[in-house]
């Protein structure tokens, strides 16, 4: 198994084989801490609508809770800004099945 050094060092140099099987990784990364990373980065971009419900989805069926969802978006806000979590708010909403409409 590769080492950090060896994945850090493939990655540097854009090697397609460090990021081609995206879906597993070699490292030990539990895969609910990976959706949850996924997501994070989907809010930081901005991401579309559609994406977060994958991506919550994906999260969920990791073992992550919804309560740990909404962590993601306040822990990620002082890095990302309020503007960025505001925007996705209603898309991790809607993904939860949660319609903000309603009271």
């Amino acid at each position: 198994m590769p080492t950090y050094r060896d994945r850090l060092r493939s990655l540097s140099v854009s090697d397609p084989a460090a990021v081609s099987n995206h879906s597993r990784l070699p490292g030990e990364l539990a895969p609910k801490t990976l959706a949850l990373a996924r997501l994070a980065a989907l809010i930081a971009i901005g991401g579309a609508g559609a994406s977060f419900g994958e991506h919550t989805d994906a999260a969920i069926s990791a073992g992550a809770s919804p309560d740990e969802i909404v962590d993601v978006l306040v822990g990620v806000s002082a890095v990302v800004g309020a503007p960025r979590v505001v925007d996705a708010a209603p898309k991790v909403a809607s993904a939860l099945g949660y319609d903000l409409d309603e009271s």
